[in-house]
């Protein structure tokens, strides 16, 4: 894995369609009080682009609003029972048809206008993955649970597989599609992340961080991920360590 840090250059405000299209995966469960904003912060990135939402066995509502959205641009799959943000993941790349995939949750603690810088190393064929980092700045709202944890699991990557992340478990990972297709992710949950990171760190590929903005929210407010899948993916960077 080739490790850069890169520094987009400044935005002129000029739309951009490129020819490489984006497929944004959006795995989404109970966010019926988010989605909506979230495809709308979407619709609106000016880039080449196609929204695949995959409801994850939503019980709290999301499900009847997704299916009342008749945008053709907004590709929606359901899955009858939650499966886990891995399966998800999944489902949304056998439906994607870009050159270039971007993950993006659904419950806006990331910013979607963020992808435009994202996505933009890949474009220029300057990267064939990017992570956006939150520890490459000051986000001074994260919980110091989820830091730690955070940051205790992507030591343990970098020191099993010699590689270089600040933030293993971000989000917000674009990959050129063939990259991530080679990947033939098997985690169903949230350990999905650690998957990827280890596969990241062992394809002779150029990886780069882009620092970025983030507003976590609390499990009073939603939070799904938790001490249990903590130990899921330390169980994963253990298994492929081993496999």
């Amino acid at each position: 894995m080739g490790y850069i840090n890169y520094k987009v250059p400044p935005d002129d405000g000029q739309a951009r369609l490129d020819p490489q299209r984006t497929s944004i995966i959006v795995p989404v469960y109970n966010e019926e009080k988010t989605v909506v904003d979230v495809i709308e912060h979407l619709k609106k990135l000016p880039f080449n682009k196609e929204i695949i939402i995959i409801d994850d066995g939503s019980t709290d509502g999301t499900r009847e609003i997704l299916s009342n959205i008749k945008d053709l641009a907004v590709k929606i799959v359901f899955h009858e029972t939650n499966k886990g943000k891995g399966s998800a993941i999944a489902t949304g790349l056998k439906n994607a048809e870009g050159e270039i995939i971007a993950i993006q949750d659904a419950d806006l603690e990331y910013d979607p206008n963020q992808l435009v810088e994202l996505i933009k190393p890949i474009q220029d064929n300057k990267a064939d993955v990017v992570y956006g980092s939150r520890f490459l700045k000051e986000n001074p709202n994260i919980y110091k649970r989820y830091l730690l944890g955070n940051k205790f699991i992507t030591w343990l990557i970098n020191i099993f597989y010699e590689a270089h992340f600040t933030d293993s478990y971000t989000c917000y990972k674009i990959f050129r599609k063939e990259i991530i297709e080679k990947f033939n992710l098997e985690s169903k949950r949230f350990e999905v992340e650690a998957e990827i990171s280890i596969k990241v760190a062992k394809e002779k590929i150029t990886f780069l961080e882009i620092p970025i903005d983030y507003n976590p929210r609390s499990l009073e407010q939603g939070k799904k991920i938790s001490f249990k899948d903590a130990i899921k993916g330390v169980l994963t960077i253990l298994k492929y360590k081993f496999k």
